[in-house]
């Protein structure tokens, strides 16, 4: 085994950014019509949960149990695109007059951030980040007069996402229900990665698609098939 070494040339990874936001309301037949969401200054992922609950016996630790792990986070957007309203809590009752407090929509979020390091910057690829069953909290809005430094009203949502299921199993072993993946473009074959883009973010070419965002088992599918 060789020895170990810190800071080699082009190991020295960062990741930064946010871009090609994607906003996929719930419908009753999954999660469809995604539309690009633009002003989203950044998403902060809070996972929750994971909380070591140790067990006591012969008067020593005997067992150190984890509780569940929850997914969630907060959205911070200077717009957000007309299908947000319903996952808002608001609905459109003529064209331009919404009504609030309303039941809320469920809705899937796809998103981009940096990887740079030390040789090629900000080239050196990017992370693609899905989330499932997201549940927007109401949020607060602050309405400022304007003045001698005038600033855009920034919008903020915290949400909650709710796991699903994944039948598909790795390596043998059955996955957890899960409400987020991510994928590395410096890892992913290219190609794989593509065609999931494709999906996500629709495509112009003959033949083209319509953006969704597909369950888990189809995209475990789609990166572990040979070819």
């Amino acid at each position: 085994m060789s020895k170990l070494t810190w800071d080699n040339e082009g190991e020295r990874l960062f990741e930064t950014g946010i871009s090609e936001v994607a906003l996929y309301p719930f419908q009753t037949n999954g999660y469809t019509k995604g539309v690009a969401w633009n002003g989203v200054s950044s998403i902060t992922d809070s996972p929750g949960g994971a909380e070591s609950n140790k067990i006591y016996a012969d008067n020593i630790e005997y067992l150190n149990l984890m509780s569940a792990e929850t997914a969630g986070g907060t959205i911070e957007a200077y717009m957000a695109p007309d299908e947000f309203a319903e996952c808002d809590g608001s609905v459109e009752i003529a064209p331009g007059v919404y009504a609030g407090q309303q039941n809320r929509k469920k809705f899937g979020l796809a998103y981009k951030t940096i990887l740079g390091n030390d040789t090629e910057s900000n080239d050196h690829g990017y992370k693609l980040h899905l989330v499932w069953g997201c549940l927007a909290s109401p949020s607060e809005k602050q309405n400022s007069s304007v003045n001698g430094s005038p600033e855009p009203l920034a919008m903020s949502w915290e949400y909650s996402a709710t796991p699903v299921k994944v039948t598909a199993a790795v390596k043998g072993k059955k996955l957890k229900a899960t409400a987020t993946m991510t994928f590395d473009s410096t890892k992913v074959d290219a190609t794989k990665l593509q065609k999931l883009e494709g999906i996500l973010y629709g495509t112009d070419s003959s033949g083209s698609t319509e953006p969704r965002l597909p369950m888990p088992d189809e995209i475990i599918s789609m990166m572990t098939t040979e070819g």
